[in-house]
């Protein structure tokens, strides 16, 4: 069995050869892909205020979420486990599964630094402030189109209060409008004790606007290049169910999506739209708008230097 397998299920794999990934990359990227944690990245999780996770509610929909905490909320006492000392945003209103057994996505990130990384696994055990994970699959991620912001979160930050939408509303499109960053959770087809069977959590940013409401009410947004590791998007080709966290870091406000997605290829979509090598387009089956998503806002200080190279959407 070559590393490869071991580590990208046959939806990644697929768009890797559809995208035309060459095999000796793919062989040789396979072993950045660990089933454990090195010790840069626990010593990266434990300093983080904030953790972006991936989770399925009780029917299987996936969704995004936010779970946060003071520094030190997340600890890991040993390279295969990474504890949550907080419940995921909007868990009980969303029936989220964090149960013993459940799989989880985890993307972390630096907002001061760009510094960023990932994490698939299993919830191994759940106690009164959160849960613990076992790590399956354990990677690095490069900064790209992250804008670096400062966190201005105060010491008690007010609950969280969500709504859930019919459609989108005039202040939910003007969030989405003005947002230059999100994350997105996929899920494998399957849920097996397979590592690659599992659920990834991801960021996505770009120049506001580059996720669009189009008038069917779906959401649109530009594949960029990437690492060309296709975990959302095998994840897509495989079974389709996504969710979505669209935060508005100047209010602390956020919105989660659940829908299906699909990848547009066609090349004259692509061609109307600079920087795009793909066009994601999610139909959302579930809207909710939530004050207090994040503890408080977090200003931007720059943005991505090559962000002019994604064109204007």
């Amino acid at each position: 069995m070559t590393r490869a397998i071991q580590v990208f299920h046959t939806g990644e794999l697929a768009l890797q050869h559809r995208a035309g990934v060459p095999a000796s990359y793919r062989d040789r990227v396979a072993h950045a892909i660990r089933h454990e944690m090195p010790q840069q990245h626990r010593d990266f999780f434990e300093s983080l205020a904030v953790l972006f996770l991936g989770l399925l509610d009780a029917r299987g929909q996936v969704w995004a979420t936010p779970a946060v905490g003071e520094v030190g909320f997340l600890r890991s006492r040993d390279p295969g486990h990474l504890s949550v000392g907080a419940r995921p945003q909007l868990g009980e209103s969303l029936w989220l599964d964090v149960r013993p057994g459940a799989k989880v996505g985890v993307v972390g990130m630096e907002l001061s630094s760009r510094r960023r990384n990932r994490m698939n696994g299993t919830i191994h055990a759940v106690n009164g402030e959160g849960f613990e994970i076992a790590v399956d699959l354990s990677f690095g991620n490069c900064p790209q189109y992250i804008q670096t912001r400062d966190l201005l979160w105060p010491a008690n930050p007010p609950a969280p209060e969500a709504t859930a939408l019919a459609d989108w509303d005039a202040r939910s499109r003007a969030l989405v409008a003005r947002a230059d960053t999100f994350f997105i959770a996929s899920r494998a087809a399957e849920m097996s004790d397979n590592p690659t069977d599992g659920i990834d959590a991801s960021h996505r940013g770009g120049r506001p606007g580059f996720l669009t409401i189009n008038a069917d009410s779906s959401l649109s947004f530009p594949d960029f290049s990437g690492n060309r590791f296709f975990n959302t998007l095998g994840n897509i080709e495989a079974d389709g169910r996504v969710g979505l966290f669209i935060p508005d870091f100047n209010s602390g406000a956020g919105i989660f999506v659940t829908g299906l997605a699909t990848v547009d290829w066609h090349p004259d979509r692509v061609a109307g739209f600079k920087g795009a090598e793909r066009i994601v387009d999610v139909q959302p089956e579930e809207i909710w708008y939530c004050e207090h998503a994040l503890p408080g806002p977090a200003p931007l200080v720059s943005s991505w230097p090559m962000l002019a190279e994604t064109g204007v959407w």
